[in-house]
């Protein structure tokens, strides 16, 4: 199949499913994440992209012109959110694709952790329907060791990326702790969030009093967990801290994770991409024989086998660490979650061996085997990341008066967090896309 979908399959889907203003859910299994219960037999009535009505089945009246979708033994959940996804430039080739791949896996929104120019017109056009794909939230290009020269240079990039209407800053590696004081100070005064990476020049606490909103990727805790005696910006550290895992002191981890709770800092762990990356166990051939890798071009797929073999080859490497490394993470994913400190679910997709949409569902696993209830890890991917934007009283839960983004799924999540995948069908603030919709969509994207 041809990678380059036509810009007119997606525009037929949007002409279908945006001709039925009213849908109705019919005696339907509700979870809806404002606490960890099932509403059995249910009928949730959407009009006009808006949750209008939640009854008991046969207890209300099903509009005439409604769109029916039978719920029976099927439950109504949240739409995901991917808190760290890459999307394509607004005339790239890849967009739609992108696009259509998280949609297909229930992802409504995402947070664009690399931005540029067009993103703030393709924000607009997803929003008012032009464009089918997730509500984006999108960051500027982003601040790095090569995009900023000095502090003022910094303060400047902040105040015209605010002028420009871009959601929050993007903070990659490669900046001094002058130039990251500067961005954050003027950032903090204008109010605009900044997020991401944590340079080796600042490191995690110098991030955490600065107030970034997120830290991405746990990049830095493993630097904080080294002896006091170690180079704290943690030398030949590796991906994000694989190589010195042997290093970190355990010990530390409670007391990192309590003054990440202290500062109201928010984490998204991207613990597929670490995992998909460094794991011993899990082989380049496995990864790139996953049957999603059909849904990326052959020579990303390819490139991606490249990038791990060279890592499992570095003389740096070594097994053991980095199995450490991975244990490390998942202790320090549920140390954060006990202390109270914010999670986020994000993959980092499209990156190595994460293809956007079904990584999230590997993420959202890994966040349950680190010890977190399959309520507490869907949590971070719907009501936490509504919270995070202050949004929880628009999405993110399924209540009455609410935005229509939904996932209706064959089994139920709570009792087996793999049941994300089970997607029945995805309602995009109030389009509903059958579980046919879903197919015909993936197959154009397959190779």
């Amino acid at each position: 199949m041809n990678l380059k979908t036509p810009v007119v399959v997606l525009a037929l889907l949007l002409a279908a499913t945006a001709s039925a203003s009213t849908t109705a859910f019919v005696n339907v299994n509700i979870v809806p994440m404002t606490s960890e219960t099932v509403i059995e037999t249910q009928t949730v009535i959407v009009t006009d992209g808006v949750i209008t009505s939640i009854s008991n089945f046969g207890s209300t009246a099903v509009p005439d012109e409604a769109e029916i979708v039978d719920g029976t033994d099927r439950y109504l959940m949240p739409g995901l959110v991917e808190m760290h996804g890459h999307v394509p430039g607004g005339d790239s080739s890849s967009l739609e694709r992108i696009l259509g791949l998280y949609v297909a896996n229930g992802i409504t929104t995402v947070r664009g952790m690399l931005g540029q120019p067009s993103h703030i017109d393709l924000r607009t056009r997803i929003e008012n329907g032009e464009t089918l794909g997730p509500r984006l939230i999108t960051s500027g290009p982003s601040f790095n060791g090569r995009s900023v020269d000095g502090p003022e240079a910094g303060r400047d990039m902040v105040r015209a990326q605010h002028a420009a209407g871009y959601d929050f800053l993007k903070i990659h590696p490669g900046l001094t702790g002058e130039e990251f004081d500067a961005i954050a100070e003027t950032a903090n005064d204008i109010g605009i969030p900044f997020a991401g990476h944590v340079p080796e020049d600042v490191g995690v606490e110098r991030a955490l009093a600065a107030g970034i909103a997120t830290i991405d990727h746990l990049d830095g805790y493993m630097q904080t967990l080294l002896p006091p005696n170690d180079d704290p910006s943690g030398g030949l550290s590796g991906f994000f801290g694989v190589f010195i895992a042997d290093q970190a002191d355990e010990e530390k981890i409670a007391d990192i994770a309590r003054a990440t709770a202290a500062a109201g800092v928010w984490n998204v762990p991207t613990d597929s991409l670490f995992v998909h990356v460094t794991s011993p166990e899990l082989g380049t051939e496995d990864l790139a024989h996953r049957p999603e890798m059909e849904f990326m071009p052959a020579t990303t797929v390819a490139q991606w086998e490249d990038y791990k073999t060279a890592l499992l080859n570095d003389a740096n490497y070594d097994a053991d660490t980095a199995a450490r490394a991975i244990q490390l993470r998942q202790q320090l994913i549920l140390a954060l979650h006990e202390a109270g400190a914010g999670l986020l679910l994000g993959s980092d997709s499209p990156q190595v061996f994460n293809v956007p949409g079904f990584a999230l569902h590997h993420e959202l696993r890994l966040i349950a085997e680190a010890g977190l209830s399959p309520f507490a890890a869907i949590q971070t991917g719907t009501i936490n990341a509504a919270r995070f934007f202050g949004a929880e009283d628009r999405w993110g839960t399924v209540q009455e008066g609410l935005v229509a983004d939904l996932i209706l799924l064959d089994s139920n999540p709570l009792t087996d967090v793999t049941n994300s995948k089970r997607i029945h069908g995805v309602m995009l603030r109030g389009r509903w896309l059958s579980r046919a919709d879903l197919d015909a969509m993936l197959e154009r994207f397959q190779r």
